[in-house]
């Protein structure tokens, strides 16, 4: 595997820490019988990601070899951009956002094939630790940095102004890319907030930089925080490889969900963050992490929804413009 974008990739886990691991899961992969592994260019839309870290896990517990895969690994700013390289032709499968599955409607050629997490358990509300907000209250009429236009966190900063009583304008949603941008722009006064995952979170205010105000974990009870896309002609013409990556994929969630210990120290190397971080934030991730891809109807319909509020599209597509049948709930 290469990781030609990843900013963050630490060094891997040692091969004690994740035999122990896996064999207290149950979860190392055998490899599949001799042969050529199919290269696939894989993305994930942010690098800040419990969830997306588990492709760089996955290779090493072995789960790609397993599925007779070789995979190479992008980091993008956002949904947007993801979507711009599956327009592209420059990647095969993404990890990104539920709201991300509106593009297919407007021509990208990529779906989802699996949801990979559920409500936004992970996402939250930080400020800086001098910032003059003080609450959840005050934001109202302030700026609140977010990734991309469109993306989980443009949607998430509207969908809390709504719940607040203020409307879906009631806060100004400004994209300004990774958190290291946003974080220099809370600092000059630019922003008053930002959208952040709970580990970016955690992690400011471990180091004195910030404080999280608010999280998502019961705002949005129906949704999916994550799902898996892959390209239309990945779909249409290898339909075996997306069953391959898919069933990859869930095994490693499954180590996730069953190896605490030897997933944090991976995700925390991913991230570069401190473990004691990544661990905090262990339980509410993997709450929301799906074990078997399935789309729930419920969820989907909350995110066509919320393809009109985000200006994705002017009217909301139909459930089967969004996502691929056929591929999931994965079983292995």
């Amino acid at each position: 595997m290469t990781n030609r974008a990843t900013p963050f990739a630490g060094r891997p886990l040692s091969r004690r820490a994740l035999l122990a691991g896996a064999a207290s899961a149950g979860a190392l992969i055998a490899p599949r019988r001799a042969r050529a592994a199919d290269k696939l260019r894989i993305a994930k839309a942010i690098s800040s990601s419990f969830p997306f870290a588990g492709l760089e896990l996955a290779q090493q517990i072995g789960a790609w070899a397993g599925e007779g895969l070789d995979v190479e690994i992008s980091v993008f700013q956002g949904d947007g951009r993801m979507q711009q390289a599956f327009a592209a032709q420059a990647i095969d499968f993404g990890l990104g956002s539920g709201p991300g599955m509106g593009y297919a409607a407007k021509g990208v050629p990529a779906r989802a094939v699996a949801a990979l997490a559920g409500e936004p358990r992970n996402m939250a509300v930080v400020v800086t630790t001098n910032s003059i907000i003080k609450s959840a209250d005050d934001l109202k009429g302030k700026r609140i940095g977010v990734t991309t236009a469109g993306a989980l966190t443009d949607w998430l900063a509207r969908r809390f102004s709504a719940s607040k009583g203020w409307g879906g304008d009631g806060v100004e949603v400004v994209p300004l890319g990774d958190m290291r941008t946003r974080l220099a722009a809370m600092r000059s006064g630019e922003l008053h907030a930002s959208i952040n995952s709970i580990e970016e979170g955690y992690n400011l205010e471990a180091n004195g930089e910030g404080r999280v105000i608010a999280t998502f974990a019961d705002a949005v009870p129906d949704f999916h925080t994550h799902v898996i896309f892959a390209s239309d002609a990945m779909i249409a013409k290898s339909p075996d490889i997306v069953r391959r990556f898919l069933r990859a994929w869930f095994k490693t969630a499954a180590f996730m969900r069953d190896s605490r210990a030897a997933t944090v120290a991976s995700i925390a190397k991913t991230m570069n963050l401190p473990e004691k971080v990544v661990d905090a934030a262990y339980g509410d991730e993997i709450k929301m992490l799906s074990f078997d891809g399935a789309f729930s109807p419920k969820a989907i319909e909350v995110i066509r929804s919320s393809l009109r509020d985000l200006g994705i599209v002017e009217t909301a597509p139909a459930a089967a413009q969004m996502f691929a049948p056929g591929f999931a709930p994965v079983t292995f």
